[in-house]
């Protein structure tokens, strides 16, 4: 498997620029560059807005190196945290603080049924961050499919054996989330040895309205 040797390498390039850590400078080039532009949370080009939460979210990438997600400026998930594993990653978020209250990993050593029962117990006012790892169709259900379909999703209908497929989305969405993606597993375009390229999906996520914030 050529992404073996890559591993670390990889590892390091992703927690590094999920951060958006700079390189670090020789001291003889200090004293002609300018000071670098400030470091935007979860490594954006830009601030978010005050009523919105930057994140940035990456799928796994073949069966070596898991999902990492970012949220707020902070790493929720990843391979170095050891709280990713193949199947789905799931990190859900409190709509309103921006405060991640739980991640979840559903591998092969789980029951749909669990993954269905998940999904039903999420609260309203949560943001869901949701990425694929190694092969996540076979641990996705017709029930578990519509139960994303209600959190926003798309296109995790059409996902089939080793897709790779990022999504955002929140409970009581009436509309199509605008973040989500799928690569589909194709042998003619595949980059790494029978799997697809990483997908990854980087934004603002507006700040969920309580009650109080209703006209």
């Amino acid at each position: 498997m050529q992404l073996q040797y890559k591993t670390s390498t990889y590892l390091a390039w992703a927690e590094s620029s999920l951060h958006g850590l700079p390189r670090r400078k020789n001291e003889s080039d200090l004293s002609s560059v300018t000071a670098p532009p400030p470091v935007q949370k979860c490594n954006l080009s830009e601030a978010c807005p005050d009523d919105s939460f930057a994140f940035r979210i990456r799928s796994g990438a073949a069966n070596i190196v898991g999902p990492t997600v970012c949220f707020d400026g902070k790493i929720a998930m990843s391979h170095v945290l050891n709280n990713v594993g193949p199947g789905l990653n799931i990190v859900l978020v409190n709509g309103m603080s921006g405060v991640v209250e739980d991640t979840m990993n559903f591998n092969r050593n789980h029951k749909a049924e669990e993954l269905v029962q998940y999904l039903k117990d999420i609260q309203p006012g949560k943001i869901v961050l949701a990425a694929s790892f190694d092969d996540l169709a076979a641990k996705l259900t017709d029930e578990s499919r519509e139960l994303f379909a209600k959190l926003g999703s798309n296109l995790l209908k059409s996902l089939n054996s080793r897709d790779n497929w990022v999504f955002v989305g929140g409970t009581g969405s009436e509309h199509i989330s605008a973040f989500e993606k799928l690569c589909p597993s194709d042998e003619k375009t595949n980059v790494y040895e029978g799997w697809p390229d990483i997908v990854e999906l980087s934004s603002c996520y507006p700040r969920m309205e309580t009650d109080a914030d209703q006209p």
